[in-house]
C-alpha cells in the first residue's frame, strides 16, 4: 500500500488485544496493525509485566478511505468500557491516545454526540499519545497463525516475522481467521490497491491456495 499524504495513526484499548487486531485489520483503509502496550508509564513493559500499561491495538489507517469516525464507531460498538474498566487492573482498558488536536476534535465529537442521544459519555480514557511498545510476536496476528498453511504461504511474500506483521494483507487475512470477513471481499478489495494487476493475481492466487 502506498503513502499518498493520508496516513493517520491512533492507538485503541478495548479489552484483551487479540479480536480488535482482527476486528480493525479487516477494514478497507486499514493499512497496518500490531498490538501492544501502551497508555502508562512502566518501561518497556512485556505480556507478564504490563506495569501501569493497558493492551492496545495500534492502527496506520488511509483516511481517504476509512475516517478515524469511522474507526471509532466500530470501536465503541464493539465493547462495553464498563465492563472492562478495572479488569485486571489497567491491562484492560477501554481507552483512545490521540495523535493530535485533530483527532482530539472528532474524539470529543462523538463522545458528546452520544450523551446528547441520551447514551451517555462513554466511560472511555481519552489521552495523548506518549508511545508504544508492540507485545512479543506470539500476540502479533494471533489467530492468522492458528493456520499454519497460511503462515507458509504468506512467507513467500514476507519472508520474515516483521514483514508479516507490518503487512496489509496480514491484517485483512487475520481478520478472515477470526470470522470477521470473508475471502471474496478481500479479493474485491485488493483489486483496487494501487500495485500492478499482475502483482494483485499472484497476492489473489496465494489467498484462494490458502487451506484453512
Amino acid at each position: 500500500m502506498m503513502n499518498n499524504g493520508n496516513d493517520q495513526t491512533v492507538t485503541l484499548g478495548m479489552g484483551c488485544f487479540w479480536s480488535p487486531d482482527a476486528l480493525f485489520g479487516q477494514l478497507a483503509g486499514i493499512t497496518r496493525t500490531r498490538v501492544g502496550f501502551a497508555g502508562g508509564t512502566t518501561v518497556n513493559p512485556t505480556y507478564r509485566q504490563l506495569g501501569d500499561h493497558s493492551e492496545t491495538v495500534e492502527m496506520d489507517f488511509d483516511s481517504s478511505i476509512v475516517s478515524l469516525e469511522a474507526i471509532l464507531h466500530v470501536f465503541w460498538s464493539n465493547h462495553n468500557p464498563v465492563n472492562i474498566n478495572d479488569y485486571k487492573g489497567r491491562q484492560y482498558r477501554s481507552l483512545v491516545l490521540y495523535r493530535d488536536p485533530s483527532q482530539l476534535d472528532i474524539i470529543r465529537k462523538i463522545m458528546t454526540n452520544s450523551e446528547e442521544q441520551g447514551k451517555g459519555t462513554p466511560d472511555t480514557e481519552v489521552a495523548p499519545f506518549k508511545g508504544f511498545y508492540p507485545a512479543e510476536d506470539r500476540h502479533q496476528k494471533y489467530y492468522l497463525k492458528r493456520y499454519p498453511d497460511a503462515v507458509d504461504k504468506l512467507s513467500t511474500l514476507f519472508p520474515t516475522e516483521e514483514e508479516l506483521i507490518n503487512a496489509t494483507l496480514a491484517a485483512r487475512l487475520n481478520g478472515l481467521a477470526k470470522g470477521y470477513t470473508n475471502r471474496d471481499k478481500i479479493i474485491n478489495e485488493i483489486r483496487t490497491w494501487l500495485i500492478s494487476g499482475e502483482e494483485q493475481e499472484e497476492i489473489i492466487r496465494l489467498i484462494r491456495g490458502i487451506k484453512w
